[in-house]
């Protein structure tokens, strides 16, 4: 029985549905540059709180289409009719806790870019802190954002350590593009 994800996804067939596989091997710890990419990776992150990440992974671009491709302004603008879609939206998580975050957030990622040009500015900024200090960090301006939620958010785009096993081939390829990137940017 596998124990960790890597674990988990390398034990399925290459051509494997389960969603996981996937995400696992192209997604996962992998930066991502721009901000409603990134705010979509915090919108499944927040709706995952109490279910599994599979279920998540399945309602994927059922929340893509909900949330407007994830755009962050549009989010943001949303009244009370789209948060009544929302909630009557099957093909998501329809909790209102959730919801209500999901809108506030976009707010927040609006005055952040405002001040730093972009939410991925934003976390460059703070690039190198401890989990504890991000959590804290987090808490000041999102919602619905717990030690959990700001780990995996972090981790699944490299922002943290831990997203695949050293002894994970896709470990590897992480390396390899962290290595290019830097090269780059000397």
């Amino acid at each position: 029985m596998a124990k960790t994800y890597c674990e988990f996804c390398n034990a399925l067939a290459s051509d494997s549905i389960d969603p996981n596989k996937y995400y696992h091997d192209y997604e996962y710890g992998i930066e991502l540059f721009n901000d409603n990419e990134i705010f979509g990776r915090l919108v499944l992150e927040i709706n995952q709180a109490g279910l599994s990440w599979t279920t998540i992974l399945k309602k994927r671009d059922n929340f893509y289409k909900a949330f407007d491709q994830y755009d962050v302004a549009c989010i943001a603008s949303y009244g009370e009719d789209k948060y009544l879609e929302l909630m009557s939206n099957s093909g998501i998580i329809r909790n209102k806790l959730k919801i209500n975050a999901v809108i506030y957030n976009a707010n927040q990622i609006l005055l952040l870019q405002k001040e730093f040009g972009s939410f991925k500015a934003w976390l460059d900024s703070h690039r190198g802190i401890s989990l504890e200090a991000w959590v804290k960090l987090f808490k000041q301006y999102f919602k619905f954002v717990g030690g959990e939620i700001v780990n995996e958010f972090l981790m699944s785009m490299g922002y943290l350590e831990g997203a695949h096993q050293e002894t994970c081939e896709i470990y590897s390829k992480i390396q390899e593009l962290k290595l290019k990137k830097n090269k780059i940017s000397e």
